[in-house]
């Protein structure tokens, strides 16, 4: 029997159409087969695909990539909570996800969207070499968390890495964050995770868990602005509040539609 699921496609970290980071949301009646979950979620080809569920005042919320589910994902989360107070439940200001990483709050105000992540401060890490030819230059500090995170001196560093995606695949990490200073944001960052099938990630919201940590001590305050440098941008408002980091968003509607399984 043919199922048709909703599905909208939102542009989160931005207010603007063909920025940010698209992510694909289908709200569900009840669970479908993973199986069937990864499929829709390669044939959507986005860097994610939220699947979620009402279960009385909650919602189970889970997140595919065209390869793999994950544990954590800051765009399709930000997209997925857009999805209902727009469209699902317009009258909501909360919404409360739980999640392989936990129950994940949600807040909107105005037309900022807030979400209270998990801290993932890195520890200091050796250099790999195989990350030393995947981004074509050495960071001058890297640190591991769920992802790499390397430090470079300065925004332009980070604009002209000469990546070889085939080395980055293989460290034996989910993905690898580069971050440097900022020119006009707190701090900049680029998102790569090849061996999940996205070579470059235009707006990572979880990557702003281990970064927000880092900067903090750095820079020495706890509020900042943060820009993502993919071709698509995106601007990322943050606070460390010690064990969780506050990410904030504006999400604009792309596309609405059904899929026919």
């Amino acid at each position: 029997m043919e199922m048709r699921i909703p599905i909208y496609q939102i542009d989160a970290f931005t207010k603007e159409e063909f920025k940010g980071n698209p992510a694909a949301v289908c709200p569900l009646e009840k669970w479908i087969e993973d199986a069937l979950m990864q499929k829709i979620a390669k044939e959507n080809n986005l860097s994610e695909t939220a699947f979620f569920i009402k279960k009385d005042d909650i919602y189970e919320l889970r997140w595919f990539t065209p390869e793999e589910e994950i544990d954590l994902c800051g765009h399709a989360t930000l997209a997925a909570a857009y999805t209902i107070f727009e469209y699902l439940d317009k009258n909501s200001n909360k919404i409360s996800f739980n999640t392989k990483s936990g129950i994940l709050e949600v807040l909107k105000k105005d037309k900022l969207i807030t979400m209270i992540f998990p801290s993932r401060a890195g520890e200091k890490s050796e250099i790999p070499e195989e990350l030393i030819r995947g981004l074509g230059k050495k960071p001058k500090e890297l640190y591991r968390s769920r992802d790499y995170m390397a430090v470079f001196e300065e925004e332009e560093d980070i604009k002209s890495l000469r990546l070889n995606m085939e080395e980055l695949k293989k460290l034996d990490v989910f993905g690898v964050i580069v971050t440097a200073k900022g020119n006009e944001a707190d701090f900049v960052s680029r998102y790569f995770a090849p061996k999940s099938g996205i070579n470059e990630d235009p707006v990572t919201g979880s990557a702003h868990c281990t970064l927000v940590p880092y900067w903090r001590r750095v820079l020495n305050k706890n509020e900042f602005v943060a820009y993502q440098l993919s071709d698509r941008g995106g601007e990322l408002y943050c606070i460390d509040k010690g064990e969780n980091i506050e990410i904030s968003g504006q999400a604009i509607s792309y596309l609405e539609g059904y899929i026919n399984v």
